[in-house]
């Protein structure tokens, strides 16, 4: 369900984009696997807030359990929009490398998130979703480049 409102969601931008800027969409066109991986990206990223919301907000598990457990469900969508949809990697035998690979970058990810979540918010005193919403950004870009060139790299 997830698949298919992004899916519809891209294609209307992708028309919207030919529609309203002719010249310029084919170089956005050439890089669409950047605008696939934001929209993956900003997905994910609001499951990851969702889910700190309802463990933490509603729940009241303690900040740091609550941004790794969001974490954990985030991940899940991640990988399978990133895999599948974003980097068109339909390589079925690749999957246990690129999961343990994806998983080894997440732990990398999660540390960085959990640093940066104390830092903000414990230290700094910032509103834990918006401090999330400012880490996830940040780790966002660096998964980028590990996706790209390293787990889902093209053969």
């Amino acid at each position: 369900m997830i698949g298919r409102y992004i899916n519809n969601s891209y294609r209307q931008l992708r028309q919207g984009l030919a529609c309203h800027f002719p010249r310029l969409f084919p170089l956005i066109d050439a890089k669409k696997a950047v605008i696939k991986y934001f929209i993956a990206g900003v997905s994910a990223t609001l499951v990851n807030l969702i889910s700190l919301a309802f463990f933490h907000g509603f729940l009241k598990i303690n900040l740091l359990l609550a941004t790794s457990l969001a974490f954990v469900v985030s991940f899940v969508v991640s990988f399978s929009l990133q895999k599948f949809w974003t980097f068109r990697n339909y390589h079925y035998k690749k999957i246990p490398l690129q999961l343990i690979l994806y998983i080894i970058n997440a732990f990398i990810g999660l540390s960085i998130n959990v640093f940066l979540m104390n830092l903000l918010v414990n230290k700094w005193g910032s509103w834990y979703l918006l401090a999330q919403f400012i880490v996830s950004f940040i780790i966002g870009v660096y998964n980028f480049f590990a996706y790209n060139f390293v787990i889902f790299k093209k053969s």
